[in-house]
Parts: C-alpha cells; sequence; structure tokens
C-alpha cells in the first residue's frame, strides 16, 4: 500500500506473515506492540487519512489532539494496530 511518496506499508495475511518471523505473533486487539505513527503536510490530510480509515471499519481510541501547533488524530485498524497520524507546525520549531 502506498501511503506517500517514499513510504510504503505491507498489508499480509497472517499465515504468509508468519514466514517472516520464528516469534509467536501477536494479537494486536488483546494487547499494543507498536504505535505506528506518520506524519503529514497539514491538518487536512490528518483529516483526511483518519476518515478513510473510519469508513473502512477502523475505531478511533482517543479525542483529537489540538495543541495549535501540533494537530493529531489515531485509529486502530481492522487488525488493531494503533495508527497516529500527526501534523506539526514548522514555524514552531
Amino acid at each position: 500500500m502506498i501511503v506517500g511518496e517514499d513510504i510504503y506499508v505491507m498489508l499480509l495475511v497472517t499465515d504468509f506473515f508468519k514466514t517472516f518471523t520464528r516469534k509467536e505473533i501477536a494479537d494486536a486487539t488483546r494487547s499494543t506492540e507498536t504505535i505506528l505513527t506518520l506524519s503529514t503536510d497539514n491538518r487536512q490530510k490528518v483529516d483526511e487519512l483518519v476518515n478513510t480509515a473510519l469508513a473502512a471499519g477502523a475505531t478511533s481510541p482517543n479525542d483529537t489532539q489540538d495543541q495549535d501547533w501540533m494537530y493529531g488524530r489515531s485509529f486502530y485498524d481492522l487488525d488493531g494496530h494503533h495508527w497516529e497520524i500527526m501534523y506539526m507546525d514548522p514555524r514552531a520549531a
């Protein structure tokens, strides 16, 4: 899946994913193994990405984080993985 010009995500079904590791596969619906964060160029892109995920069946674990210079939203994908989509105003750096 192409997320951005230089960002790609590989989505695998469980049986194929198991061929990449000897470890047990975590059940992301029961525990958090990672938080995946993507940065965007503006607030509108944050909303666009999260709204697309929610429309596809994702759920929202947290309220929108709006600190004026930083804006973010999150979702759990269909497998339970935690995603954060953020925008930080470069003028605030």
